[in-house]
């Protein structure tokens, strides 16, 4: 009787590894100042700069966060 187990085969006929973590330091850092810059923009819209905010989060959403998971 077969066994009930079965094994992840991926597309090259190899069975799976366990995954693991693939965000190396680089992307922490470049993610983290993201989250800085966000932060920064969302205070700086709350004291009425919205000229300035505007920058802080398309720098943010726009370019620090896709070259954070990127890299």
């Amino acid at each position: 009787m077969p066994s009930s187990r079965t094994t992840a085969v991926s597309a090259t006929g190899s069975t799976a590894r366990p995954r693991r973590f693939l965000l190396t330091r680089r992307n922490l850092l470049i993610l983290a100042a993201a989250v800085a810059v966000l932060v920064a923009g969302y205070l700086t819209l709350a004291a009425g700069h919205a000229s300035a905010a505007a920058v802080l989060l398309v720098v943010g959403y726009c370019i620090l966060f896709p070259i954070g998971i990127a890299l």
